[in-house]
């Protein structure tokens, strides 16, 4: 027994033996797999850089190539070369900005250049150098300057200027129009990219250790004279410094020889041989194959991808739903899935000439809004564009989503105040709102087939963006008292944030219709209207709240009432907006409309501000404030746009929250604050509708006979930038053309109530015999 128990012994012993070898041998089989698949990552990962490097430099190219070309464009414009002929350098720089959307600033020099030689260091160098490339190469130059405190993209071209002689033109752009494409690669594994302009980065990505090596992968940016440079880590030496295949070989041949020390003697059984009564699929024939196969690769091709959109002239697409602001329509009638999707396209087509990539798309909450915003999202990313679809939200916040996710355009899928069967699409382009030519650009783009199709559909992703708006606001706003507020969303999109936002910032809510409904049930949700504040009035009254908030369809404008029910125009918050921020900006530029209170310029001067009237429309008031640098806007209809510590977007949410902020620093209440402001009498909003496509032409009609020699207008002062106002020493009144809706607006206001009769009197003699069947309602 001794002896057998012995032999156990020995026979465990080799068995143990045995599988310790195997366990050394996977390890060891593990260790230069592993070493082979590292080395591999690392090739790949260069690989990856150099493709990602290509991609990035073709966009850069493609960037600045449509900056240099887009200025040699606008030269070329009949206003432009018209004003330089005149010598006249200030018309020139304007017409120039005028007609580049989004530019930040031109300036006509003389060739001399004395205004940057004589302090070069605050003119800049790197600005210097381009004016002086301009005039050497007698040619338009591009490149990266240090301008307005930050990185900019300068561009210079030799202009003649009149009698004065040679003169060079500088127009100053946002560096995203140069580098949108770079954010839209990342760089793989542990590599290095950066954009350089000599010695200087323009931008980095990456491993930063990895600087100084990146000159070996660099590649030019066609003549520009920038490059895109690129570096990986060195490739690490796998096991025995064997390369990647042999060590994938070891360690496979090592895999192999464990296997079978486990095996051992065991037998290998072979497959079971079928009889002959074994069902034998073979497949299909070579012709079935060959019917058959043509459709299986087309759909493999198209997964993933959104459906064709149609391409090539003769697209059919309503022209009038393309506005002076934004593109809107009645759904089903004049906008479809399928014209949403060619929407996008030549929306993306025009990112692709900027060279941007990336864009935010949200929508309200109608009923229409999913599919829409659904074709349109095929659109974009059959044009190459990469969307970020935040889904359901407020326009305010679509626009935000494009500073917080510094994607830079955006599209918010609305029909703002319009019925429940309108929809449309607000639209920005690398920072720049797009209106007028700009849209109209749009539909010639749909007509003529000029759309961009992308080698491959951009990307998609889903975010939801609402509580980084709120907490955004939140860090920003906090009430010194708690106020009790009413907030009436009509049911709209701004519904869905109007309460937490609110409370975030310490107000107590009290919400009113905040369910989101695309029918708008209880009532339409336009604030400027009086009639739709009737509930919120009650409302504010039945819970005894210090203010009314009310919101109109998509967000962005804000309605007021007080706790006695009376409604504060928004001319009149404007007032005490500006005021508040004038304490901290004194001497800033604000901008108004022209249906807003003529009391509002002098309240801006008092409080030492420059006030400007303007044209109404959201997108024009916006580019007038990048032009002027102003810190606030706003306008009757309810718009208010912030600058100082905000966007410069039109927010009725935020604009809600900086009215609450200032009301309750305040020891009196609400309504005193507000009953303080100058007022005087005067009329909402007027509409008068008329037939469609003729606004424009019958207050062509009206400004003529009003600025005719026997005008009962004679005496007054008249402005004609948007229609026409007529500003007397005791009241004005005002014609204007709706660019939404086929209306004429008129407002009248006055000292008292029988100055207020005879403007509107003035006006109606005029207008009546244009309108002879029309009931006016003035």
């Amino acid at each position: 027994m001794s002896k057998a128990k012995a032999e156990g012994k020995r026979q465990l012993s080799g068995s143990q033996k045995q599988w310790l070898l195997v366990v050394l041998l996977v390890l060891l089989a593990a260790w230069f797999v592993w070493g082979g698949v590292r080395q591999w990552q690392q090739a790949s990962a260069g690989a990856a850089l150099e493709e990602s490097r290509d991609q990035i430099a073709g966009g850069l190219l493609t960037a600045w190539s449509g900056q240099v070309s887009q200025l040699e464009k606008v030269l070329k414009s009949e206003r432009v070369t018209t004003a330089l002929a005149n010598g006249d350098a200030d018309a020139a720089a304007l017409a120039v900005r005028e007609g580049w959307p989004g530019t930040e600033e031109v300036q006509v020099l003389p060739a001399a250049l004395d205004a940057g030689y004589s302090d070069p260091k605050t003119f800049g160098y790197a600005r210097l150098a381009l004016l002086e490339a301009a005039l050497a190469n007698e040619a338009v130059a591009a490149r990266v300057v240090r301008d307005a405190g930050g990185q900019r993209l300068g561009l210079a071209a030799p202009v003649q200027l009149g009698s004065q002689g040679l003169a060079v033109i500088y127009v100053r752009q946002p560096l995203l129009k140069l580098i949108g494409t770079f954010d839209q690669v990342r760089v793989p594994g542990n590599g290095y990219l950066a954009l350089r302009q000599g010695s200087h980065s323009v931008i980095e990505q990456g491993d930063t250790a990895l600087a100084s090596r990146a000159e070996g992968l660099a590649r030019p940016i066609g003549k520009s004279g920038l490059r895109l440079a690129a570096a990986v880590p060195d490739v690490e030496p796998g096991p025995l410094g064997l390369g990647p295949i042999p060590c994938l070989i070891v360690g496979v041949l090592l895999l192999v020889v464990a296997v079978l020390l486990k095996v051992g003697k065991g037998r290998v059984k072979l497959p079971v041989r079928r009889t002959a009564a074994a069902t034998v699929d073979e497949g299909p024939t070579l012709s079935e194959s060959l019917a058959r196969e043509p459709v299986l690769a087309a759909a493999a091709a198209d997964e993933g991808a959104p459906p064709p959109v149609p391409r090539g002239p003769g697209n059919e697409i309503a022209e009038d739903i393309f506005r002076a602001y934004d593109i809107r329509g009645v759904v089903g009638r004049e906008l479809t899935p399928p014209a949403a999707a060619l929407i996008g396209q030549a929306i993306g087509s025009v990112l692709q000439v900027q060279g941007l990539r990336d864009i935010v798309v949200g929508r309200d909450g109608r009923l229409s809004g999913p599919e829409l915003s659904n074709s349109l999202i095929e659109g974009l990313r059959r044009a190459g564009c990469n969307v970020i679809d935040i889904g359901l939200a407020p326009t305010p916040v679509v626009y935000f989503a494009s500073y917080h996710l510094r994607a830079g355009s955006c599209v918010a899928v609305t029909g703002s105040h319009n019925p429940p069967d309108y929809n449309g699409f607000k639209i920005v382009v690398g920072g720049e709102t797009l209106a007028n030519e700009a849209i109209t650009e749009l539909y010639h783009r749909i007509r003529n087939g000029d759309l961009h199709v992308a080698a491959e559909p951009g990307s998609l992703q889903q975010r939801d963006i609402n509580a980084d708006y709120v907490q955004r606001i939140a860090d920003d706003v906090q009430l010194d008292r708690p106020l009790k507020v009413v907030a009436d969303a009509g049911n709209g999109v701004a519904g869905e944030l109007a309460q937490p936002l609110l409370e975030a910032i310490g107000a107590e809510v009290i919400p009113l219709y905040c369910d989101v409904d695309g029918t708008f049930p209880n009532h339409h949700p336009d604030p400027s209207d009086p009639e739709n504040l009737e509930d919120l009035i009650q409302t504010v009254k039945r819970f005894d709240a210090d203010i009314g908030l009310a919101f109109d369809g998509d967000g962005d404008r804000l309605g007021v009432v007080t706790k006695e029910g009376k409604i504060i125009y928004a001319d009149r918050l404007l007032m005490l907006f500006a005021a508040d921020v004038l304490m901290r900006n004194p001497g800033a530029l604000v901008i108004y409309d022209v249906k807003c209170s003529g009391k509002l310029s002098d309240y801006v001067l008092r409080n030492g501000g420059s006030p400007m009237m303007w044209k109404t429309g959201h997108s024009l008031i916006k580019a007038k404030m990048r032009e002027t640098d102003a810190e606030l806007a706003g306008e009757m209809s309810g718009h208010f746009f912030f600058k100082e510590r905000w966007f410069g977007f039109d927010d009725g949410l935020y604009a809600a929250a900086r009215l609450l902020e200032i009301l309750a620093q305040r020891e009196e209440t609400p309504s005193e604050v507000l009953d303080e402001l100058p007022d005087s009498v005067s009329t909402p909003e007027l509409k008068v509708p008329v037939e469609s496509g003729t606004p424009h032409a019958l207050v062509s009609l009206f400004v003529s006979a009003a600025q005719g020699e026997e005008s009962p207008f004679a005496g007054a002062r008249l402005s004609t930038i948007d229609g026409l106002r007529a500003d007397f020493p005791d009241g004005w009144g005002l014609l204007r053309a709706s660019n939404t809706t086929p209306v004429l607006v008129l407002r009248f206001e006055a000292n008292d109530e029988a100055a207020l009769n005879r403007i509107k009197g003035l006006f109606r003699e005029q207008l009546q015999p244009l309108l002879p069947d029309v009931e006016l309602p003035f």
